[in-house]
C-alpha cells in the first residue's frame, strides 16, 4: 500500500514510519526541510516538502496515495488549525472512496476517570478541547476514518517522561494515574488499524496506568503539587494533572493487537535514554 505520512521526524511519526517500511508499505513523509527528508529517507521513505495548511496540496497528494496517516501536531500551538487543514483537505479527497485515513488523537479529551473506554463522554481540558468536534466531523464524514487516541507515549529516552526525568520533578501531588504505551507497540497498533473499516476511535493504551508518585520513584524525583504544576505549565499542567485509567481492550478484541514492551516504570528504573 503507497501510504502518506505527516509527523514522520516526531516521536510518535518516526516509530510509525519504520514499521510500516517493515511491514512492507510504499511510505511518503511529508517534510519542511531538508534536514527531515534526510532523516526519513535514511527511515527507508520517500520525501516531499509540503505545507499542511496548504488544502488544495495537500488533496492533490492525498489523491495520490492508497492511505494516509496523520501524526504531525503544529509545534508553534497551531494544533487545532493544523488538524482542521488536514481533516479538510481528507474529507474532500477520500470522501466517498474506499482509502482509509488514521487521525493522531489523544486520551485527554475524556478527562479525568477510572475506567476509559471509546464509549466514555468526551469531558476534554481546555488544552485539547478543540479536538472532539474536530474528530466527530471527520468520523460523520463518510471517509474511512479511524482516531487514534494514544495515552502517555513513552520508549527510547522520548515524549513526556524525558521532560520528567529533565526535572527531576512530577506534576501534582502524584496522586493521579497515568495511562501509558510504549511507542513502539502504539506505532504497531496504526499500521494494523490501516484496515479497519473506520468511523470509530480507539484508546491506545497498553494497560499499564501508573501514579504520577510511582514514576517519581523510580527517577528519584518529587511531586511539585498542582499549584505550582498550574503556575509552571498552565494548560499543559491541566492536562497532566488529570487522573486516568484505561485498558485498551476495544483495540486489543478488534485489532488482535498485544502490547509486549516494558512498562514505563520498568523503563524509568532501567534509566531513561535513547537507547532505552
Amino acid at each position: 500500500m503507497r501510504i502518506l505520512l505527516t509527523g514522520g521526524t516526531g516521536f510518535i511519526g518516526s516509530a510509525v514510519l519504520s514499521q510500516l517500511v517493515e511491514a512492507g508499505h510504499t511510505v511518503t513523509a511529508v517534510v519542511r526541510s531538508p534536514q527531515s527528508a534526510r532523516s526519513v529517507e535514511d527511515a527507508g521513505a520517500v520525501s516531499v516538502v509540503g505545507d499542511l495548511f496548504d488544502r488544495e496540496w495537500l488533496g492533490s497528494e492525498l489523491s495520490q496515495h492508497d492511505a494516509a496517516i496523520h501524526t504531525a501536531a503544529g509545534s508553534d500551538g497551531r494544533d487545532a488549525e493544523l488538524n482542521g487543514a488536514v481533516i479538510d483537505a481528507a474529507i474532500a479527497t477520500y470522501g466517498g472512496t474506499d482509502k482509509p485515513f488514521l487521525l493522531t488523537g489523544g486520551i485527554w479529551t475524556y478527562g479525568s476517570s477510572s475506567s476509559i473506554t471509546e464509549n466514555s463522554t468526551p469531558d476534554a481540558p481546555a488544552l485539547t478541547a478543540w479536538r472532539v468536534d474536530a474528530e466527530q466531523r471527520l468520523l460523520d464524514s463518510g471517509v474511512r476514518a479511524t482516531v487514534i487516541r494514544p495515552g502517555i507515549v513513552y520508549g527510547h529516552g522520548g515524549g513526556i517522561p524525558a521532560m520528567l526525568v529533565a526535572s527531576g520533578a512530577v506534576p501534582g501531588t502524584g496522586e493521579q494515574h497515568w495511562t501509558t504505551v510504549h511507542v513502539d507497540d502504539l506505532a504497531d497498533l496504526y499500521v494494523r488499524a490501516l484496515d479497519l473499516p473506520g468511523g470509530q476511535g480507539y484508546v491506545a493504551v497498553n494497560g499499564d496506568n501508573p501514579k504520577v508518585a510511582d514514576l517519581a520513584d523510580a527517577i528519584g524525583a518529587q511531586p511539585e503539587g498542582d499549584t505550582a504544576t498550574l503556575e509552571k505549565l498552565g494548560a499543559f499542567g491541566e492536562a497532566l494533572l488529570l487522573d486516568q485509567q484505561a485498558s485498551g481492550q476495544k483495540a486489543r478484541a478488534d485489532l488482535g493487537w498485544t502490547p509486549s514492551r516494558p512498562t514505563l516504570v520498568e523503563e524509568l528504573k532501567a534509566g531513561y535514554s535513547s537507547a532505552a
